[in-house]
């Protein structure tokens, strides 16, 4: 009998209490991803549990980048991440300052902010592609009626239609996220320091960027990373509106690993799609956490 209470056996104890979460952690993450390497090492059409592996093989991979298809997606998400999670930051930040002030219905802003966030992503998205809709959609009539279009957009057909079609909707969904999140850095920011930069003369634009900005590197860093990987994994968004079209523009990395898999029936190539867009997604994220969590506080 092990006496966990014994200060000698406290580690042991530790360990026990860790093992659990790990063992789940494990199951539902680490191995799905082996899967995965092991799958885009290989011929698959169909992927079955128990069948036997198939010869090892970089043919996946010679394939995926001697791909077109490959880099116009990788060009396609890129565009998307830059965009969507620029203008979210943008959007985020300004949101999260108006709701960080007091004034009259301060809670209700707030939720207002926050209500996109708590909206199901694929009933949202049903719900803009009726109203993108260029037949009888309500953002082609509103346009038309206050006289900036003089026809209606083709947002299923027009590539560059389509490709801010979807960033338009993501962004909608993605920016609540942060917003609520650099409101929480905003209410942490002491207010001892736009106290003490008043008494140097500091104005609101001066408080705001040598002040609220440099507290707020980390929370920034932080939910760009969040967006980012949102961004590169999103499905719904792009397949319910556009599927990927038209001719590619709106394919993304993760429409390329699904399409491979299941519209084609190439697991081995999807899945080498899939482990690369998680290689990218890695560097990605340590690259940005590690930018800003250095920088000063």
């Amino acid at each position: 009998m092990i006496d966990f209470s014994a200060p000698k056996n406290r580690k042991t104890f530790g360990y026990l209490l860790l093992a659990p979460a790990v063992i789940l952690m494990a199951a539902i993450i680490v191995y799905p991803i082996l899967l995965s390497v092991d799958v885009s090492l290989q011929d698959v059409r169909i992927a079955r549990i128990g069948e036997d592996a198939k010869p090892r093989t970089l043919d996946n991979y010679r394939w995926l980048f001697g791909s077109h298809e490959f880099w116009r997606a990788g060009w396609v998400t890129a565009k998307m991440v830059f965009f969507v999670g620029g203008t979210a930051l943008v959007i985020g930040l300004a949101t999260a300052m108006l709701v960080n002030q007091r004034f009259k219905g301060r809670a209700a802003a707030r939720l207002f902010v926050a209500l996109p966030w708590a909206v199901p992503e694929v009933v949202a998205t049903v719900v803009w592609a009726w109203m993108l809709d260029s037949s009888f959609g309500v953002i082609n009539w509103g346009l038309l009626q206050v006289g900036l279009i003089d026809q209606p957009i083709q947002f299923a057909s027009d590539a560059n239609a389509a490709f801010f079609a979807v960033c338009f909707v993501m962004i909608w969904k993605g920016y609540p996220l942060m917003s609520i999140m650099l409101l929480a850095g905003l209410q942490s920011i002491p207010e001892e320091q736009y106290q003490a930069a008043k008494v140097d003369g500091a104005g609101p634009f001066q408080r705001f960027w040598y002040v609220t900005i440099p507290n707020l590197m980390p929370v920034i860093g932080v939910t760009l990373v969040m967006t980012t990987l949102w961004v590169f994994r999103d499905f719904a968004i792009i397949h319910v509106l556009t599927e990927g079209g038209p001719l590619g523009a709106t394919t993304s990395l993760s429409i390329m690993t699904y399409e491979q898999s299941f519209s084609f029936f190439r697991m081995g190539q999807g899945a080498a799609v899939g482990v690369v867009t998680l290689i990218i997604c890695a560097f990605i994220s340590r690259a940005l956490v590690g930018r800003f969590a250095n920088s000063p506080h």
